[in-house]
């Protein structure tokens, strides 16, 4: 486990940007998180043209409106499209929904007396459509996508995003190709092929899967949805931090634990904490952010502990938890950024751990956790041992997807 140096926090979005409009916010361009450059976005966009890093989607945010459209969120409405003003489909667009987004946050206090912790709380997002967070990233970005003309989608996956992918495309009306390992959870692969995805087994990780994609892409007209290759699935996933927000009465947590894969979540919520406080919709004491990896698979923690700002690949990667089983993340330095910004931490589990942690919260809280939710509550232990998390502190827990995919896991 290690602990960040302080350093002054720093946010996504320049102050600048608060100019006042007619509307709330409007979608304006967008940035390269690395190099600056700037793209258009009404036509389909990957990655940065200059270095091949991820974009983000930049707004013009109107300090009064702002104020005025938190004031009257929609009553009854609890989906990621609450915020649609401060999202990037055009107001006159059809968005695409299943129903995602909205799940709750669920008091832990028998897990919190279990590991001394006075403030607990977990972020259910089994409750999501397909069973997971992927659902918040891919309503945006299949809605954009299909907005902006593509016929075909594709991305790699550990399982997750394949079956989100699988059916926002469905409801799009659009073919999903989708490569993931051959050893990935046997549930996401039966979800995606019954929604009509073409599914592609690869003996190999999900960089492998993304390598493939690369080099067909062109040749089958697909558009690639791979985590942070395209500018909007972080745009869904930044619903998570207007939701916590909006959820803990506009007053965030001390501290936020998210399992780490390719990262989209934690990024997301640290643009959307910088959207929100440019906003003047919170203040800028914002949580410290602790990324949760596998020991199997810690390239964030790695790069963490040596104080590099991009990340070394993990060779062999191996962890039961599929979505932590990302050897190299693209976004790696927006992951490392906000942990260092938000004075947080990195910490790497076992897979014993994990699981063992999985289920005392199916024991304590009566909920199903994946093991990346096992991973956060195990990584909440260490912490609280060590005195990086005092027990006064609020602390929000992350579970990303539901135990029932991962059945495999459990049955020993």
């Amino acid at each position: 486990m290690v602990i960040a140096r302080r350093r002054p926090v720093l946010f996504l979005t320049p102050s600048s940007w608060l100019l006042a409009m007619l509307s709330v916010s409007v979608f304006t361009y967008l940035e390269c998180a690395l190099c600056g450059k700037t793209h258009p976005w009404q036509e389909l966009q990957n990655v940065c043209k200059e270095c091949g890093r991820p974009l983000l989607a930049r707004y013009l945010i109107a300090p009064e409106q702002a104020a005025n459209f938190k004031q009257s969120l929609p009553e009854g409405s609890r989906s990621v499209w609450r915020y649609r003003e401060m999202l990037p489909v055009p107001a006159d667009q059809e968005t695409l929904t299943l129903g995602e987004g909205g799940t709750p946050l669920l008091p832990a206090p028998h897990l919190a007396a279990h590991c001394g912790s006075q403030r607990l709380w977990i972020k259910d997002e089994s409750q999501n459509p397909t069973g997971s967070f992927k659902a918040r990233g891919m309503a945006i970005a299949v809605t954009m996508a299909k907005y902006l003309g593509a016929e075909k989608l594709a991305a790699p996956s550990a399982g997750n995003a394949a079956a989100a992918l699988a059916a926002y495309a469905a409801r799009a009306g659009l073919p999903a190709y989708l490569f993931v390992p051959k050893d990935t959870p046997r549930a996401n692969i039966i979800e995606c092929q019954t929604m009509g995805a073409h599914v592609t087994l690869v003996d190999g990780l999900i960089t492998d899967c993304g390598r493939e994609i690369a080099l067909r892409k062109e040749r089958e007209g697909w558009f690639d949805l791979s985590t942070l290759k395209e500018p909007y699935r972080v745009e869904g996933k930044k619903t998570l931090g207007y939701e916590i927000a909006e959820q803990l009465g506009w007053k965030l947590p001390d501290v936020i634990i998210y399992p780490t894969g390719g990262g989209t979540g934690l990024i997301g919520m640290w643009k959307a904490f910088a959207e929100m406080a440019d906003a003047g919709w919170i203040n800028r004491d914002l949580p410290r952010m602790v990324a949760v990896q596998a020991t199997g698979c810690q390239p964030i923690v790695s790069a963490f502990k040596t104080n590099r700002r991009f990340a070394e690949e993990h060779f062999n990667a191996a962890t039961k938890a599929a979505g932590l089983r990302v050897p190299k993340a693209i976004g790696d330095f927006l992951i490392l950024d906000a942990i260092h910004e938000s004075r947080g931490a990195a910490v790497a589990v076992s897979d014993d751990e994990m699981l063992a942690a999985s289920r005392e919260i199916g024991c304590l809280e009566g909920i199903f956790v994946a093991p990346e939710g096992g991973a956060c509550y195990a990584a909440l232990k260490n912490l609280r041992a060590s005195g990086h998390i005092q027990p006064t502190e609020s602390v929000v827990l992350f579970n990303t997807g539901s135990g029932l995919k991962y059945l495999e896991c459990f049955e020993n």
